[in-house]
């Protein structure tokens, strides 16, 4: 069987933070017609990619998914298990911002099937959050993981953002200290990015705030890995720690190169293997076979490589597609074996470390041959660990991630 993954973007929200560049919408239009075509497009992929494959995790994303009715998410969480293999643990994540919900919703959530929480806190300092333009203050943000504990949650991640705009090393180091009361086995802890198109970015631009540079945001990571591992939380990809035994079995996916189908607006998906469907709408190259989609059995490359498409970032679109076609592509792209080559080092390389056979199974011995001296210039700089099987970034080497990434591919 494959190990594959699911993912269901839900595209509501009650605000727009200043920093997100997620696909979101603030209104509540469109919501049931929304859960009607997800269905459907659930329903349509299960033709192709149902059949000797497992799915082991659920992540519902977003927006806010949980601002909908636990009976909503309940709906989609049936039709998937009647229209996959989902295992019996599979890990079952909803993203959830303080605010929106309570001990009932919490509790409702965890009856439902939902057995891993991801608590979009970002700060507990009432300064950063009155910047972030989050909707929860301090207290509510204690207060939701400790419900959600209560509510019978026990793997519960929390979010928290570095590098904000006056930031001190003491307030970030408060943030951490204060997560570290709190009931969580999971920490994601990411440097503030400025994204193209939001508000924040055209603050900056316009010089109405400003960001502290690379150096000063390298201090504060190394300062979140050395305390943070020195109270059990040990790293396993670049913003990530966790207790033993809760790792993220859905982002571990993505960083292990393995499978996932992705489901609503904005959403992506990744497969590999000798039958990939494509939707008709961008394939006018291409045969067009049954039901409109497309077997590129005629060419070894697609057979042999891998896939990716993603689905219209416009929720009025996607109903419109889904319902015209069954699914709602905006576009694919096949990759060619370097460019899957490039994608496996960079996500193993972010993660866990990567594992030579696995590589030399996937990609042969001859890339690893030619990069050996400039692993043993970084293992000499303490920037990698390697022995017989992995090759490993250290503390150090994470801070340097992105640079030595470029370099090495």
């Amino acid at each position: 069987m494959i190990e594959s993954a699911l993912y269901i973007h839900i595209p509501f929200c009650d605000h727009k933070c200043i920093y997100c560049d997620f696909y979101s919408i603030i209104t509540t239009d469109n919501i049931p017609s929304f859960l009607n075509s997800l269905k459907k497009e659930i329903k349509h992929y299960s033709k192709f990619y149902s059949d000797e494959r497992i799915f082991t995790s659920i992540y519902f994303g977003g927006g806010t998914p949980s601002l909908m009715h636990p009976d909503y998410i309940r709906e989609i969480i049936s039709g998937l298990k009647e229209s996959y293999a989902v295992s019996n643990d599979a890990e079952i994540t909803l993203e959830t911002n303080p605010g929106t919900v309570d001990s009932g919703k919490l509790k409702s959530f965890f009856e439902i099937g939902i057995n891993r929480l991801s608590i979009g806190i970002q700060s507990f300092d009432e300064d950063d959050l009155k910047f972030l333009t989050r909707i929860h203050n301090k207290q509510t943000a204690i207060e939701t993981v400790f419900n959600a504990r209560e509510s019978g949650f026990e793997n519960i991640n929390i979010d928290l953002i570095f590098n904000l705009p006056g930031q001190t090393k003491k307030k970030w180091m408060y943030n951490l200290q204060t997560a570290l009361t709190l009931p969580i086995k999971h920490i994601s802890a990411y440097s503030l990015i400025l994204e193209r198109g939001t508000i924040l970015n055209k603050m900056v631009l316009d010089g109405k705030v400003s960001i502290r540079d690379d150096d000063y945001d390298a201090e504060l990571y190394e300062l979140t890995i050395d305390f943070l591992e020195s109270n059990q939380f040990h790293q396993y990809e670049v913003s990530n720690f966790t207790l033993d035994g809760f790792e993220c079995r859905h982002n571990k996916a993505y960083w292990n190169y393995k499978d996932y189908i992705g489901f609503g607006p904005s959403a992506h998906s990744f497969v590999s293997g000798k039958r990939l469907a494509i939707a008709k709408p961008m394939c006018s190259n291409l045969d067009i076979k049954e039901n409109g989609y497309v077997y590129p059995e005629s060419d070894e490359r697609k057979i042999n490589g891998a896939a990716r498409w993603w689905n219209f970032s416009s929720l009025k679109k996607y109903i419109e597609e889904v319902e015209r076609h069954n699914s709602a592509q905006a576009n694919y792209e096949i990759l060619s074996t370097e460019e899957m080559l490039n994608e496996y080092v960079m996500l193993a390389i972010r993660s866990n470390g990567l594992s030579i056979n696995d590589f030399k199974t996937r990609f042969g011995e001859e890339w690893i041959i030619r990069k050996y001296n400039y692993f043993r210039k970084l293992r000499g700089k303490n920037l990698l660990l390697m022995d017989d099987n992995s090759i490993r970034l250290t503390k150090t080497g994470y801070a340097l991630c992105d640079e030595i990434l470029g370099n090495i591919l």
